[in-house]
């Protein structure tokens, strides 16, 4: 993170911290080094910067995701959010970045996370090694085209994934983001119903699958955002809720229960 720094006549300072220029003249060991003032109140922050503990350690976090856009129905979802102060986590398909560029330039800009979705929504595990690279290269290489930053994680369409597709994206440094709860949305096409499943999923570090080309779960997203809220919980994006922990590439988040 970027700092202020400001710049007076004795010096250097910045947090608390105060270099001091040498004089000018030959130089010897003894000019050449700069003299540090350790203050009281550096310190004081310094200790409280390493007592802080991370947002989603202090608030009730849920992350809200929403897969397949880019679509028609995503700037009314957007404004919503933005109504609710709320951030997510949309899974793009990169085909649809390319024929939305300015919307998806909106989502990013407007403080969501973007995530590989690849570029048609296939199967990946049914795909050779070549067609799974380029499905995931194609995305991450237009999704960079379009917001200058290229998705750090990915979600397998459908959530289909095995050991080898792991394998593959360990390679390409991209974990794989999966779910807590799927509202089924795409499937009910039901306002009502889809507020209620993510209501009853809603749970603190949830992670909840929904689809912003469903206009039924775009409709019903001011309802639960406004019964979430009185709830006390914060909209997240996937790497707030993670609170710092960096993920394996290939890695699966939020992991799936061991078999018994």
């Amino acid at each position: 993170m970027w700092r202020k720094i400001s710049i007076v006549m004795a010096g250097l300072c910045t947090a608390g911290l105060c270099v001091t220029p040498v004089t000018a003249g030959p130089a010897t060991a003894s000019q050449t080094a700069t003299h540090v003032k350790v203050t009281p109140e550096a310190t004081a922050k310094a200790k409280a910067q390493a007592q802080a503990k991370p947002y989603c350690a202090k608030h009730k976090c849920i992350a809200l995701t929403f897969d397949d856009g880019p679509w028609p129905y995503t700037p009314e979802l957007l404004d919503t959010l933005k109504k609710h102060r709320a951030k997510a986590t949309f899974f793009l398909l990169g085909r649809k970045v390319a024929n939305r560029p300015e919307l998806t330039q909106r989502i990013a800009a407007e403080g969501h996370e973007i995530g590989n979705h690849t570029w048609n929504h296939p199967d990946l595990t049914k795909l050779p090694d070549d067609e799974v690279f380029s499905e995931i290269n194609s995305t991450s290489d237009i999704i960079y085209q379009t917001i200058g930053e290229a998705p750090t994680m990915m979600r397998p369409p459908n959530g289909a994934t095995n050991a080898h597709l792991a394998q593959l994206m360990a390679e390409m440094g991209l974990p794989q983001i999966l779910w807590t709860h799927s509202t089924l949305d795409w499937q009910a096409r039901n306002t009502k119903v889809i507020a209620e499943r993510t209501l009853a999923a809603a749970e603190r570090n949830a992670v909840i699958l929904l689809h912003d080309i469903v206009p039924e779960t775009v409709k019903a997203m001011p309802g639960v955002l406004t019964k979430l809220e009185k709830q006390g919980y914060k909209f997240v994006t996937i790497t707030t809720l993670l609170q710092g922990r960096e993920l394996r590439g290939g890695e699966i988040y939020p992991p799936r229960p061991k078999k018994k």
